[in-house]
């Protein structure tokens, strides 16, 4: 009797020692550990997903509607399409289980009711966003598209108040003021629009869809973490790669009823045939589209579940900050004084929220040792 007795308080303690434990988990910024070495190479790893799968993603994007791509629904399929190229690291990172390894599998399986609603939802949110943002891509120019899309870490930290228990602080709504104002500056900017051949109604729908998309892609974003954080419980690689891929195929395939429903699938092959640069490059275009978007998707859920869902947004608007110098080389846009304002403006409210998240950061190391030695 002494012997159960001793087993069940042993149980016990097992059970608060795996739920604390979990709890650390799914909360990585109070996590005393989380600035080791796999922390940082996994942050490298997603933030350079994030940078590199963005910037290509939407120069490419670009290319292919300047080179003569017409389609917005194949142009949106694009940016949904590359997850089957993930499916073989997800099966390599399940077969680590029998190395013992708890990053790469997830602690706690959720219900497949509860995956399932949450990558329908997320899914049609995303097929959604992504349309808006082809658009917005067609119709205007890709440095003004950028930095119009920077509205989105203004949109995050709204959402994350709401969802994601996100406090709000001067320097976080300085942030909001000057990206809202970056967005409100472009409104006036006609000479792009001008210049690109595009006329003033066209550049008023791409920008109205560009910013929805924006809010869109925030509140998708507070949706996954409080997914992760309240169903889910658990940032193992594997979950990750489960809702990326779950989400990206549902997004697929509504985008794909929607090319072939708006019969834009019968007018590819004569697109590809007057492609500018030729066939070849038609097809490499379009893969590397679906690639890079792909990369993008994996590292954005990497660095929510590893920090936060306005973390996540903060280095996304860090590569969209880089895209209109990327634009004047490759593209040879013009910018003028007010693009030149707006893109000042945006990197201040980007520097304002970085140096929040940096207080935040130290505010974290001091409480750290009292939670060890309360623990203790």
């Amino acid at each position: 009797m002494a012997q159960e007795l001793q087993l069940n308080i042993t149980g016990t303690e097992s059970e608060e020692e795996s739920s604390i434990e979990t709890e650390l988990t799914i909360h990585p910024m109070i996590d005393s550990k989380r600035k080791d070495l796999g922390w940082w190479i996994n942050m490298a790893k997603y933030t350079f997903f994030v940078l590199g799968g963005q910037s290509a993603g939407t120069l490419l994007g670009r290319l292919y509607f300047a080179k003569g791509g017409k389609s917005k629904w194949l142009s949106t399929v694009l940016q949904l399409i590359g997850f089957p190229a993930f499916i073989p690291l997800y099966y390599i990172l399940l077969g680590l289980r029998s190395q013992g390894s708890n990053y790469y599998y997830r602690r706690n399986k959720p219900k497949p009711m509860s995956l399932a609603i949450i990558c329908i939802a997320l899914g049609l949110l995303v097929a959604a966003n992504s349309i808006l943002y082809s658009i917005g891509l067609q119709d205007l120019p890709v440095s003004t598209y950028s930095l119009i899309c920077a509205s989105q870490l203004a949109f995050n930290a709204i959402f994350a108040f709401f969802l994601n228990s996100q406090k709000f602080t001067p320097y976080i709504l300085n942030s909001i003021v000057l990206l809202t104002v970056t967005s409100t500056l472009l409104i006036f900017q006609n000479n792009s629009s001008d210049s690109s051949g595009v006329s003033k109604g066209k550049y008023a729908i791409g920008f109205v869809c560009t910013v929805v998309a924006s809010a869109g892609f925030s509140l998708m974003l507070s949706l996954t973490q409080f997914a992760f954080e309240r169903v889910l419980k658990t940032q193992s690689f594997v979950a990750i790669l489960d809702v990326c891929i779950y989400q990206q195929l549902i997004a697929t395939c509504f985008t794909i009823i929607g090319l072939f429903s708006s019969g834009q699938w019968q007018t590819l092959k004569s697109e590809m045939d007057g492609f500018e640069s030729g066939k070849v490059s038609y097809l490499m275009t379009i893969i590397w589209i679906a690639l890079t978007w792909g990369a993008f998707t994996i590292g954005a859920l990497g660095l929510i579940v590893q920090v936060f869902s306005l973390f996540s947004n903060v280095i996304s608007t860090l590569g969209l900050l880089l895209i209109p110098v990327l634009a004047v080389i490759f593209f040879h846009e013009k910018m003028d004084g007010i693009m030149v304002m707006a893109m000042l403006l945006a990197i201040w409210g980007f520097i304002s929220y970085m140096y929040q998240h940096y207080l935040d950061c130290n505010k974290n190391k001091d409480q750290n040792p009292k939670v060890s030695e309360n623990q203790a």
